[in-house]
């Protein structure tokens, strides 16, 4: 082993105010009560850089990193501080921003500007000694491949100016923006080092030396190279880890360059897209691996690639068992910023992310040991709800899921034959291309906190409401077409458009109930997938499963504060009649009978609403009123849960009668719900102007994601879709259950071929979305927890278009796709599972 390859440390520490939970600018304060040859000051005054010894081993540098965080921490405590070790402090704001007042950092405000202001960042810097400072340049671009994964392993600043920026480390998008930030290229010697630094401060754009912040630098004093991509890590073991593979790349490319075997160095554009996506994914989406031309990889399997590769050198060094330790022990926590969004996510509060990081900072170098339950087996993989890093269960989850683990072989088949069984009697089931099928349902809840249900409403109830304002306006004075939002053939050309629509009375609510399918992305947070107006199903599903899981496992642990679906039929009822012209109003669910897809549902609807179950044959029109025909009863609302447009239902005795029925709703004399014409809305084309129609109607931005989607109507969009059809989904605009929906990774060449042949014939009628990979849940089988990949159906009630006059409903039924698919829809195969939905203290209904 080389007898230069020893170890040094800085670490870049936020100081937070214990009180506030935000920066605190007291760094001069402390620095005063400090030894200097330890403690230093940086650019911003909320930050104090520590600066440990040289070190010959791992174990030693964990000792002294340990040692100056407790004399810092000793220090701040007394004032009231504390301090956090992170990419970004999970509060920061920009106003919090205060420079260190001397005159190189003076020079570089007046020259940087808002740049500088942004510099609320924390890093760590690894030292490696090297033979000369020769051997440190040529080294510098050999070890870049290593960089990525060492920046995900660090990965610790989800957060910036109080919000989740969707990058694991926005800390080094920020960094980037230095103009003398990057890699340097390939260089010969430190000569040619120096005569690039020279050049940059001679052209003005840096002011000296220590500006040049590329990725790895030598020392311009000293035999060492300098890491300097990485995050500050909380957990100091990160930290050590970080160290020990980059003096491994360090070793490995001294070697290299000793045995004379030439450098094989990635094109710059590629070094910086793999740096890019390693501070967007982090440890849980894909990293590129260390090829010339590289692949992607799961993150997980791109380090363990970077530390296999490194073997020889880290056996070499003393660190290899070490370090496959601390890189098992990383992956089964998650990095930083997977701790942080895990801490978030639970209660929707910085403050508790800014307590986590605080926490770790402060602790032992590993971390608190794991007091969750390990669903051992587990086929994790990221972006599980329920199973973290680890095979941990997520708080939420820590005793639903440990009762499942436990089940043995027995017990899981006799509930999977209760549960059948108790379907079966119930009758619950779904009918497939007319033949009934059984509603398959997984026995695995999931948990929905209340943090993200209130989200959940506030995004959902402002897309009903946008979605009803166009409806209405679509069929009555069309102001978003004069206006030049949509285009006239965007709304009366579209595939849902009805001409009988418009002869609905001004102001008449057209959609009061609204389904959306929604997923979460791999960071958790939630998107719409679909939008559904016409008549959404899965209300009575939901409260089904719900007594389903009350009677075959009613021992199984339920949170507090678990919403009951039920009252589902209250507000299905209390939506639809306030429409009613009557005082003592009569509703009815207008089904096409038991051959219907759905007519379990509408059976319990009806039931559970208190209205009337009737098909064509049961309804008349006598004297300008919807009445019962038996009876002579007159129907107030007419719930229309039906395959086919109501102009075209007839019954036996009248030929005639859906448009009769609608000629009635012209007048006012019966609320259809939801209204024929809905379906303009309901197009997967019109999907794509929903934020359009938002900011439009209620002047407001989109508080939840849509997913990207092609409207193949134009032109220059069907032309890029063709190329990637294998890399899409593609569906039909009026498609619904599934049907016609192709995932281009997953079909074969000829499916795909079909599918570019259907779209180049009429692409109007198709549109196309990025592949979003859904989440997945735990589910129960035969062979115990396995995932499944799940969506979320949510619904929203509305009685207008105002602020208050629309409600999120108290339930949701989360569909299950079968294994090794991601369609939920039950037509392909889908089964459903009990959402708990967890309500609001009792301190915070008020």
């Amino acid at each position: 082993m080389s007898a230069e390859l020893t170890l040094g440390a800085e670490e870049e520490l936020h100081l937070i105010d214990l009180q506030t939970k935000r920066l605190s600018a007291r760094a001069p304060q402390l620095l005063s009560k400090l030894p200097p040859e330890k403690f230093g000051a940086e650019l911003q005054r909320t930050t104090v850089e520590t600066n440990v010894p040289v070190v010959t081993n791992l174990t030693d540098l964990r000792t002294e990193i340990l040692a100056l965080r407790k004399e810092l921490v000793d220090v701040a405590t007394d004032a009231e501080l504390a301090i956090a070790a992170a990419g970004t402090a999970p509060r920061s704001e920009f106003a919090d921003f205060e420079l260190t007042t001397t005159g190189r950092y003076g020079r570089m405000q007046e020259q940087y500007r808002m740049l500088v202001d942004e510099q609320l960042i924390c890093g760590l810097q690894v030292h490696v000694g090297v033979a000369d400072r020769d051997m440190a340049v040529q080294i510098m671009g050999r070890v870049a491949p290593a960089l990525p994964a060492l920046l995900a392993l660090s990965a610790s600043s989800p957060f910036w100016n109080g919000q989740d920026t969707g990058y694991a480390s926005i800390r080094s998008i920020i960094w980037q923006r230095w103009p003398s930030a990057g890699a340097t290229g390939p260089m010969a010697n430190a000569g040619e080092y120096d005569r690039l630094v020279q050049d940059l401060i001679g052209s003005g754009v840096i002011a000296d030396a220590k500006m040049a912040y590329f990725d790895v630098r030598p020392s311009s004093h000293a035999p060492t190279l300098e890491l300097r991509t990485c995050d500050a890590c909380p957990l100091v073991d990160d930290a050590v880890l970080i160290a020990g593979l980059f003096r491994a790349a360090v070793r490995k490319a001294e070697v290299d360059i000793l045995d004379g075997k030439p450098e094989k160095l990635r094109a710059q554009p590629l070094h910086r897209a793999a740096m890019w996506q390693a501070a967007r994914a982090g440890l849980t989406g894909e990293l590129l691996d260390l090829g010339v031309h590289p692949e992607r990889l799961p993150a997980a399997q791109a380090i363990r690639q970077l530390s296999a590769s490194l073997r020889p050198q880290l056996e070499e060094l003393g660190d290899w068992a070490d370090v496959e330790g601390l890189i098992e022990q990383t992956l089964a926590r998650g990095n930083s910023a997977d701790r942080q969004r895990a801490a978030y996510a639970e209660n929707g509060r910085l403050d508790d992310v800014v307590d986590l990081v605080v926490k770790e900072t402060h602790g032992s170098a590993g971390g608190d040991a794991a007091s969750l339950p390990s669903i051992t087996g587990y086929r994790f993989r990221a972006g599980d709800e329920a199973i973290g890093p680890g095979l941990r269960a997520r708080p939420a989850y820590a005793d639903i899921a440990d009762y499942f683990h436990k089940l043995d072989s027995a017990t899981i088949q006799q509930h999977a034959e209760a549960r059948d069984d108790w379907t079966k009697n119930q009758g619950l089931s779904f009918t497939v291309g007319g033949e009934l099928r059984g509603f398959t349902v997984d026995l695995v809840p999931r948990i929905v906190t209340n943090h993200e249900w209130s989200q959940l409403a506030k995004g959902l109830t402002q897309r009903a409401r946008a979605i009803e304002s166009f409806l209405q306006d679509a069929y009555g004075a069309r102001r978003i077409v004069a206006d030049g939002v949509l285009a006239e053939a965007d709304v009366v050309d579209a595939m849902g458009w009805r001409v009988e629509a418009a002869l609905l009375p001004t102001g008449t609510v057209r959609a009061p109930i609204q389904g959306f399918d929604l997923i979460r992305n791999e960071f958790g947070g939630w998107r719409v997938l679909e939008d559904n107006v016409r008549s959404p199903s899965g209300a009575a599903y939901a409260v089904a499963v719900r007594h389903l899981l009350d009677e075959i496992v009613p021992e199984a642990p339920r949170p507090a504060g678990l919403l009951d679906p039920e009252t589902v039929f209250g507000l299905l009822r209390e939506t639809l009649l306030a429409h009613a012209k009557s005082d003592d109003p009569t509703g009815a669910v207008l089904s096409a009978g038991s051959d219907s897809s759905a007519w379990y549902e509408h059976k319990a609807l009806a039931e559970g609403a208190g209205f009337l179950l009737v098909t064509a044959d049961d309804l008349a029109v006598s004297d300008h009123r919807v009445v019962e025909r038996a009876t002579g009863r007159v129907i107030d609302t007419l719930y229309l849960r039906l395959d086919i447009e109501l102009i075209e239902v007839a019954s036996a005795a009248d030929p005639d009668l859906g448009v009769k029925i609608m000629d009635v709703a012209a007048t006012g004399d019966v609320f259809l719900a939801n209204a024929p014409g809905n379906g303009l809305a309901d197009d997967k084309a019109m999907y794509v102007a929903v934020p359009d129609l938002i900011e439009y109607y209620l002047d407001e931005k989109p508080l939840l994601e849509s997913v990207p989607t092609y409207r193949l109507s134009d032109e220059a969009e069907k032309l890029s879709v063709l190329d990637r059809v294998g890399e899409l989904v593609t569906k039909p605009v009026d498609g619904e259950g599934g049907h016609g929906v192709l995932i281009g990774p997953s079909a074969n060449a000829a499916a795909v071929a079909e599918r570019r042949a259907e779209i180049a014939e009429d692409p109007a009628r198709w549109v196309a979305q990025e592949v979003v990979t859904l989440s997945s849940h735990p589910t129960l089988t035969a062979r115990g927890l396995e995932p499944r990949h799940v969506d979320l159906r949510a619904f929203v009630y509305l009685t207008g278009v105002g602020p208050t006059q629309s409600r999120l409903a108290d339930f949701g039924l989360t569909r299950v796709a079968p294994e090794g698919s991601m369609v939920v829809n039950s037509s392909r195969g889908g089964g459903a599972k009990d959402t708990w939905i967890i309500g609001p203290e009792p301190s915070e209904e008020h």
